[in-house]
């Protein structure tokens, strides 16, 4: 059996005095596909922000390749795209310069190397980015900046990949691109860990779904047929928890 990527044992977390997270178990193992679904509070978003080191635990256990978090360092082998965020947060910066930050963990003495350089093309070509490098982000579509913020996980290349409501508000045909860039990952190996509120063109590329609940796991197994194409039930497609305005390029990974 693969040795696992992630795993949260007994996991609580709250956010300010809310109880959040209540004792939840996730084990997810190299190269899988694990979609986190469930309705608004209930706990998916804490749950990855919990893995890569947003939000601390109040209990329980997290181990990242095999290494208890506390201990963990190898930051540069996890890739985050956080939810519903803009790819500058207001900060004027070109598409390439956005992308570019994701080989910051890679980069020595921060001066970027000829394959740093090849890693961001790559990951714009992925995303069908390539042709906007120069443009300002803030000229990009809802759909595109998303696009934008995929590359700059994947400029990273990175072990794990970990995709908050990726689909959310973004028009079907980037929908369809972030689809097949996705398959392309897990086709090369990458293990990723999704937040979903619908499987979407998603589906055939996951392995297993954890089913959250008031902060607790329902259900972990294959994606539930009820799931399928349409958001859970009391999944009303807004997310009054997310701090969007002040999401930074530098999603805290490097810690």
């Amino acid at each position: 059996m693969e040795q696992p990527v992630i795993s949260l044992s007994g996991a609580s977390a709250s956010l300010g005095a809310r109880p959040v997270l209540r004792g939840i178990d996730l084990t997810v193992r190299r190269g899988e596909v694990v979609a986190l679904l469930g309705a608004n509070g209930s706990g998916k978003s804490t749950a990855v922000r919990a893995v890569v080191g947003q939000v601390p635990l109040t209990s329980g256990e997290l181990e990242l390749f095999g290494t208890p978090r506390r201990a963990f360092r190898d930051w540069a082998r996890i890739g985050y795209v956080p939810q519903r965020t803009t790819a500058a947060s207001g900060v004027p910066a070109t598409v390439r310069e956005v992308v570019s930050a994701g080989r910051l963990a890679r980069t020595r003495l921060g001066l970027p190397r000829k394959a740093d350089r090849e890693a961001v093309r790559r990951a714009l070509e992925l995303v069908g980015m390539a042709d906007r490098a120069g443009d300002s982000v803030n000229a990009l579509s809802g759909g595109q900046h998303q696009r934008v913020l995929i590359a700059r996980a994947l400029a990273g290349e990175p072990e794990l990949l970990i995709m908050d409501e990726p689909m959310a508000g973004v028009d079907q045909a980037s929908q369809q691109v972030l689809a097949d860039t996705l398959r392309q990952q897990v086709a090369g190996g990458t293990t990723v860990l999704l937040v979903l509120h619908e499987l979407g063109p998603l589906e055939p590329l996951i392995d297993r779904a954890v089913v959250l609940r008031d902060g607790c796991v329902v259900h972990d197994g294959p994606p539930p047929k009820a799931v399928g194409q349409h958001a859970l039930p009391g999944h009303d497609h807004v997310h009054p928890h997310a701090d969007t305005a002040s999401e930074p390029i530098r999603t805290g990974l490097l810690t």
